[in-house]
């Protein structure tokens, strides 16, 4: 295993710059949630200029591809179309950790290392999370239920670097 950080979000470049793969990571702070059927959507909203009325600013922000629910949180695969494709647009929009579960393509972890973002993999222990959360707030879409937008407040959430500057953890 590789160093132990603590961070807090907004997340800095220079602070994606000092993590390698299999560092551990000791996230606080606000992070969004979002699956297939938001992160394509949030994207949309984005080009058309909607989401700073909203207060949602992405530069600096960490993505959980994850759902909400009463039950807790847990991961989704990253690897399925309408959450990887999403990956590199977000990650040029200022997104700097992309949080889930799965092995990206090579083409996507290139895109993270283009610009200044990373892929971090979480325990996949939906009690784990859930001890880590302190408030949760549904901010977009909410007739998607459990898979809207929210916005998370947590405190000392395990996750390991998984991909960063151009390398994977899967590789």
């Amino acid at each position: 295993m590789g160093k132990t950080m603590r961070i807090n979000t907004p997340v800095h470049a220079s602070v994606i710059d000092q993590l390698d793969v299999r560092d551990r990571v000791l996230l606080s702070g606000t992070i969004l949630t979002g699956r297939d059927a938001a992160l394509p959507r949030l994207l949309k909203m984005e080009e058309k200029g909607e989401l700073s009325p909203l207060g949602i600013d992405l530069q600096g922000a960490v993505i959980f591809h994850s759902a909400v629910s009463d039950a807790g949180l847990g991961p989704t695969s990253s690897n399925k179309e309408g959450i990887e494709n999403s990956i590199i647009p977000l990650a040029k929009l200022g997104v700097r950790i992309h949080l889930g579960k799965g092995e990206l393509s090579a083409n996507t972890i290139r895109g993270l290392a283009e610009h200044a973002s990373l892929y971090a993999v979480i325990p996949p222990v939906s009690a784990l999370i859930r001890s880590c959360v302190e408030r949760t707030e549904r901010l977009l879409f909410p007739e998607l239920g459990m898979e809207a937008i929210y916005k998370i407040e947590v405190k000392d959430l395990p996750i390991l670097i998984a991909a960063s500057k151009g390398f994977s953890v899967y590789d």
